[in-house]
């Protein structure tokens, strides 16, 4: 389908998680690809985000398990750490992953063009080097936007990137500070929350909605406050932020809660709350490409209205998850081939939070799936009754299964627990599948292993677990 009159068939701006993996599928179908990318090749996802941060929190799990060596029968003296090899690491890690893309590229004959990627029109783009100055054009038969999204600002606040930080500059601070806000308790805030609380910053995580993690189940973010309270967080939830400004110290935070004012003073305000689509500088305009709330607006195989372009990732609004983008990238590049793939179900995507206890979800929460007028049949089953959580020392957390109380259908799962984020890909098969309540509750499940909690969760939702 090689287009003589362009130089490629599909040039995708963006490298992230998105864009690389669309740029392979196309270019596995005989495609000519290119990517523009202007920083490192990865996107955010690999040299800032998913994997960088996995590596902290890595960190962060084996000082708490030190810190509980007594229970394991372990001693040793003046345990302390050293934080800039701890930030090292995880700098390390980003880059063995961010070259990998690079051999990626060049065993599928993928072209990278360094710079900023701009549409000329629907087959054209403009490629400019740092200076601005433009390096090349190229013509592409299709194109795909990746450009990825950025932290949300906070309205009318300068981020300085040392007093008042993203998730970026908090993977990057010399010594973890004394105390530090975090404002938004979605999975970035809950993560940093928890990796610097375990290198003894004092951490007040504050959240505008009623729960942390307030778009998992609430009996879990319930259950994920108690377990953060106990290791010293200190958590506002239903708690706005009226105002953010520096002071002497570092930042001052205004609260308000329930009609009550209070202010907070730390050394760092660390702004987690949300993502906003990189759609400036792309020439969208220039093309008519329709936006909607910094999202390009695309149909079920991400074409915008001009047909020939697509978006995906976190340029078309949320969720803004690696994983689905990647999903999209491959739907995307298959459709713009002349393949006809199956358009995405977004109900089964799962959601991972890498703190401890570990938060992992797939499908409806209780709330959603009562307010779509189902009922209901709800199994748990906590750790504290499962022979391989005692033996390894992690209680914490328990499986809740959802399903419909009149076709048995799985319709939520939600884990929190040790290795919750391992655990839900059991789930997300058993849902993809359609699979019911029976079929978990008699699916043999290895002992002693965590994942039997599922089965356990499952025949509890009849009233027949063994174990509770």
């Amino acid at each position: 389908m090689s287009s003589h009159s362009h130089n490629y068939d599909l040039v995708v701006i963006g490298s992230g998680p998105g864009g690389y993996v669309a740029a392979i599928r196309a270019s596995q179908k005989g495609l000519k690809t290119a990517v523009v990318e202007r920083d490192a090749l990865g996107g955010i996802c690999l040299n800032w985000g998913c994997i960088p941060t996995k590596a902290l929190l890595k960190n962060a799990e084996i000082m708490h398990t030190m810190k509980r060596a007594e229970e394991f029968g372990l001693k040793f003296s003046d345990l302390s750490f050293n934080f800039q090899r701890i930030i090292k690491r995880s700098r390390e890690v980003a880059e063995i992953n961010s070259k990998g893309v690079e051999y990626l590229f060049k065993k599928n004959k993928i072209e990278h063009i360094a710079g900023w990627g701009k549409l000329i029109d629907s087959h054209t783009i403009s490629v400019t080097d740092k200076e601005g100055k433009e390096s090349r054009k190229v013509s592409a038969n299709k194109i795909i936007i990746a450009s990825g999204g950025r932290a949300r600002m906070f309205p009318g606040v300068e981020f300085d990137g040392e007093k008042i930080i993203t998730s970026k500059e908090a993977m990057l601070l010399d010594q973890p500070p004394k105390k530090m806000m975090i404002i938004g308790a979605g999975a970035i805030g809950v993560e940093f929350a928890y990796f610097y609380n375990s290198f003894g910053t004092e951490v007040h995580l504050i959240e505008m909605l009623p729960h942390i993690l307030p778009i998992e189940d609430a009996e879990i973010s319930s259950q994920l406050e108690r377990s953060f309270k106990k290791q010293g967080i200190k958590i506002y939830t239903n708690t706005k932020v009226e105002k953010l400004q520096k002071s002497a110290k570092g930042v001052k935070v205004q609260l308000s809660s329930e009609g009550k004012n209070s202010e907070l003073e730390g050394e760092v305000a660390l702004v987690a709350i949300g993502v906003q689509g990189n759609v400036e500088n792309l020439g969208l305009e220039d093309v008519g490409i329709l936006v909607e709330k910094s999202a390009i607006k695309v149909n079920e195989f991400y074409q915008t209205n001009v047909p020939d372009v697509y978006a995906i990732g976190d340029v078309i609004g949320p969720p803004w998850l690696a994983h689905v983008a990647s999903h999209e990238g491959i739907i995307a590049a298959d459709h713009l081939s002349g393949g006809k793939p199956s358009p995405l179900d977004y109900t089964n995507v799962p959601g991972c939070t890498y703190c401890q206890p570990q938060v992992a979800s797939i499908g409806l929460t209780e709330e959603k799936a009562k307010a779509n007028g189902y009922e209901l049949k709800i199994g748990r089953f906590p750790f504290r009754a499962s022979g391989k959580a005692r033996a390894i020392g992690e209680t914490d957390g328990l499986v809740k299964l959802i399903f419909d109380a009149k076709y048995s259908e799985l319709l939520g799962a939600h884990i929190i627990g040790a290795e919750a984020t391992e655990l839900i890909a059991e789930l997300g098969i058993a849902k993809a599948l359609e699979t019911t309540q029976h079929e978990l509750q008699h699916t043999i499940h290895a002992h002693p292993t965590l994942s039997e909690a599922i089965m356990e969760a499952a025949a509890d939702a009849i009233g027949q677990s063994i174990h509770i």
